[in-house]
């Protein structure tokens, strides 16, 4: 692919977002009732490919069981509030009224306290309990040493998850995890992340993980990009995680599953994040607008609260209705933030796809115009795409 000269010396590649491309129809369309958008991986088989983020605001032993109820899987924080605090709700109340100029440096404080790690086999348990996949997440810093807590509980799918996840951590400080060895050796399958280049993706495949998540910086609450000036935009990023796990399906025979992680606010990014290559979205902003939400209309990300160096902020939202609502439907609006399992399924049946793999398939143009062209009225009385 060509470069683009940034100056003498240095040049880069041009790179997309999910705004800057469009799906094109093709010759065939099918009926929605005939889609399939079941996403397998490991053991498990679920009803949609999504995954809700691992985010205080989103999700709770209680929400985790409503989107895997509804087909999905939602993934707990191990390092939250949920297994610092026997009963965070008050926490939540606290965190929802918070001024803005105050709000990092009290959740600063509020994570201060300890994880509790009997509160880490309690959470998982309340979730395996109510009969649905239990998933939850731990950073790569303190993976090992929740790992027998996990273990107890029992828990059906990991997820070592930081910002940016490497095969290769180098430390002159700390023994740093050897993710390789820990994936192979543990029981519970794992899904890494997050990366957004190739190589990256292809190495953390090599650590035998059942999926990667694939976005540095994409998610609404995260500042990463602007603190760390770091990222890659999402289309892109997928795009060369799919090249990623074609290389390592020939080398090796093992499917990978694409997990794109983040920058989807519609079924339409999500349609556009499958299409680039994805098996499976894992989203957080959408769901924080559900009326079940822990945080009350708010959400943040896992770094928002970091002691000395926060990359995150307390973002509202608009509380839209209900998870199901949401996931499923009925949609009520007509932005495109309601059903959105719903859209997929119309924008596969549209383009004439029958499986989320034959979908991967279909085409994309770069289309700068596609979210402004004739749309001047509602943009103009900020409505629909406005």
């Amino acid at each position: 692919m060509a470069e683009i000269e940034i100056g003498l010396g240095k040049s880069g590649r041009r790179a997309y977002g999910f705004d800057d491309i469009a799906i094109v129809p093709s010759r065939r369309t099918r009926d929605p009732e005939d889609v399939d958008i079941r996403w397998e991986i490991d053991a498990f088989t679920f009803e949609m490919p999504l995954m809700a983020s691992a985010m205080d605001g989103v999700v709770s032993p209680a929400t985790a069981v409503e989107i895997g109820r509804l087909g999905g899987v939602g993934v707990l924080n191990l390092e939250g509030l949920w297994t610092r605090y026997e009963d965070p709700e008050p926490i939540f109340d606290e965190i929802a009224q918070l001024p803005t100029d105050k709000a990092t440096l009290r959740m600063q404080e509020l994570y201060a306290e300890p994880v509790k790690m009997e509160l880490v086999t309690q959470r998982i348990r309340e979730i395996k309990a109510a009969g649905v996949v239990s998933c939850a997440s731990v950073t790569p810093q303190r993976t090992a040493a929740f790992s027998q807590a996990i273990l107890d509980a029992e828990l059906d799918l990991l997820v070592i998850q930081g910002t940016v996840v490497t095969a290769e951590h180098v430390s002159k400080t700390v023994e740093p995890l050897n993710l390789k060895q820990f994936v192979r050796e543990f029981p519970t399958p794992i899904i890494v992340g997050g990366c957004a280049s190739y190589e990256a993706a292809l190495h953390l495949m090599r650590t035998g993980a059942a999926g990667i998540l694939v976005g540095v910086g994409p998610g609404h609450a995260c500042t990463s990009r602007g603190v760390l000036g770091i990222g890659v935009p999402q289309a892109t990023a997928i795009a060369d995680a799919r090249a990623a796990r074609m290389r390592h399906l020939d080398e090796t025979g093992v499917y990978v599953h694409v997990i794109a992680d983040g920058g989807m606010a519609t079924g339409g990014d999500i349609a556009k994040a499958i299409v680039c290559g994805a098996d499976a979205v894992m989203v957080g902003s959408p769901l924080a607008a559900a009326h079940e939400a822990p945080g009350q209309g708010y959400h943040w990300g896992m770094a928002t609260f970091h002691p000395t160096l926060p990359r995150g902020a307390r973002v509202k939202t608009t509380q839209r209705g209900s998870l199901e609502e949401i996931l499923v439907g009925p949609a009520r609006e007509n932005d495109g933030k309601l059903n959105l399992m719903g859209a997929l399924r119309t924008s596969m049946a549209t383009c004439g796809y029958q499986s989320l793999k034959e979908f991967q398939k279909a085409e994309v143009m770069v289309a700068p115009a596609l979210q402004t062209e004739g749309k001047s009225l509602q943009r103009a009385q900020g409505i629909g795409m406005g």
